[in-house]
């Protein structure tokens, strides 16, 4: 059924108070017509008489107020009616709000059907004169065309400021173009040159070690040439004492009395002559040269490895990220640790002579006191009094870490200068006790030392191997219990102003093992 047609003005059934179409509709004596919450609003703001909001007649008391049940029946049938009308004004206002009416200055408004040329800044809406005075009361308005005249300066300055921070950003983009150029360039260079580097080093070794092959060569060519003229000279007494030994049974054999006695003084005088010489062999020990070679290459070689093991692990502290160099974060995990492994060698001539050192100069034991050893040969850098020693190799790397393993039940394992005193029976010597050395105290518990001072930790002693992480440059000195995972014991943090020599002390029936780390660095 077709929808009825109803010849009536919207603004008929309007409410003229608040505009909107009539609620409640409610007739006062005048005749007007006004929603009932909107009339009783009207009149209790009033402060004297009761008038009509639309006429002006007053009344002499607060009028009672009918519904008007027609006009509200024709209300209902209007709205309805207005409802496809309503959704296209509210499209109409929606596309105003997104900025695709093109003239705004022509729009009217679909409630009051005047033209939207006034902007309200609180709400942020374009509106007309009416919906300004009636549903904005109280807020601040302006002209639309001057507002969207100051929105189009904020347009262009947001323009400039885009188009500058567009034009900044591109000279970025070729300026990280071109660094990334320079970066594939000085990575290639960087390893051509550490390639050319490399080769000259491996020649100057190749070259050194032929003139080793040369000396040892020359040594063999020598010695043997002096054996050799040992030998002849060997050879010729021995062919003189045979020759002498048969003329004595001659001598012995002869049945003539007196030519025996006329011929025994000459003969005995001759024999006790020969008897005097002596083969002429070398003073000099021949094996003892190739011995001494051996052994100052191999010290050469380990000296060169842990150059190039602390010098290679401070390049590889560093990795690049998108800032820059920057340094590797600090290690957590033991497999983290074990990229700064160094290589460590006991030093025997730094020994206590109660100390026994294996042969790979490993590890180290201390004998009980009816086992110890003949005396060692004196050295001005042992250890006179108190049973410690030291590694051969000082640390200044920027981060070195080793492992020791404790067999028995306490020990010292210390950092310390080299020239920290050997010879006295006082606490200068005794590493902890002094400026130049610091020692983790290893018991049923652990405590730190340095000059004289120590420091109780909690930590109860569960394991056998104690891990030290030094960082030279930074001045900090960790110390760990190994096991499964990293237990941290107490950190140093110091000052270093030279290299550092690891040291121990050891206890009676107890040993000290320094656990090769080369298989595990990666």
């Amino acid at each position: 059924m077709a929808e009825p047609h109803i010849p009536v003005s919207i603004n008929h059934l309007s409410c003229r108070i608040c505009t909107k179409l009539l609620r409640n509709p409610t007739t006062i004596p005048c005749g007007h017509n006004f929603c009932r919450e909107c009339i009783e609003w009207y009149w209790d703001g009033e402060q004297r008489d009761v008038s009509c909001p639309e006429c002006g007649q007053r009344f002499p008391s607060r009028p009672c107020l009918i519904r008007n049940t027609t006009l509200a029946e024709m209300v209902r049938d209007t709205e309805r009616g207005l409802n496809r009308k309503r959704k296209e004004e509210e499209s109409a206002e929606a596309q105003l709000k997104r900025g695709r009416s093109s003239a705004t200055e022509n729009t009217l408004c679909w409630l009051h059907n005047k033209p939207l040329d006034v902007y309200c800044y609180t709400d942020w809406k374009i509106i007309c004169a009416d919906c300004a005075a009636i549903r904005h009361r109280g807020h601040t308005f302006g002209l639309v065309m001057k507002e969207r005249k100051r929105k189009q300066d904020e347009v262009r300055i947001l323009q400039t400021k885009l188009m500058e921070t567009l034009q900044e950003q591109e000279k970025q983009q070729q300026n990280m173009k071109k660094k990334f150029n320079q970066i594939e360039e000085e990575a290639k260079k960087t390893k051509d040159d550490c390639e050319t580097v490399i080769v000259e080093v491996i020649d100057c070794l190749q070259r050194h070690y032929l003139s080793v092959r040369k000396l040892v060569e020359d040594q063999a060519e020598a010695a043997a040439a002096q054996i050799n003229v040992a030998l002849q000279d060997l050879e010729t007494k021995i062919e003189e004492k045979k020759k002498m030994h048969d003329e004595l049974n001659l001598l012995a054999q002869s049945d003539n009395s007196a030519f025996f006695l006329q011929e025994w003084p000459t003969m005995q005088s001759h024999c006790e002559k020969v008897l005097l010489l002596s083969c002429n062999e070398s003073s000099e020990d021949q094996l003892s040269q190739f011995e001494v070679t051996k052994r100052t290459i191999e010290q050469i070689g380990r000296k060169l490895e842990d150059f190039c093991h602390q010098q290679f692990a401070s390049i590889s502290q560093f990795s690049l990220t998108g800032e820059g160099w920057k340094e590797n974060v600090e290690p957590t995990t033991r497999e983290d640790f074990l990229q700064y492994a160094c290589d460590l060698s006991l030093d025997p001539q730094t020994s206590h002579k109660d100390l026994n050192i294996s042969a790979e100069d490993k590890q180290v034991i201390r004998l009980p006191a009816d086992r110890c050893q003949i005396p060692a040969s004196p050295h001005p850098g042992r250890f006179i009094h108190r049973y410690q020693l030291l590694c051969r190799e000082g640390l200044q790397a920027e981060r070195c870490y080793y492992e020791v393993e404790l067999e028995g039940d306490k020990a010292e394992i210390a950092l310390t200068y080299k020239g920290i005193d050997r010879k006295s029976s006082t606490k200068k010597s005794a590493f902890g006790a002094n400026e130049k050395s610091w020692s983790l105290d290893v018991s049923r518990t652990y405590s730190v030392s340095h000059r004289s001072e120590s420091v109780e930790l909690s930590q109860e002693r569960r394991g056998k191997k104690i891990g030290v992480y030094l960082k030279f440059k930074e001045g900090t000195l960790s110390f760990y219990e190994v096991s499964d995972s990293m237990k941290f014991l107490y950190k140093v943090e110091t000052q270093f102003t030279e290299p550092l020599y690891p040291g121990f002390w050891l206890d009676n029936k107890c040993s000290i093992r320094i656990c090769d780390l080369k298989q595990h660095k990666h």
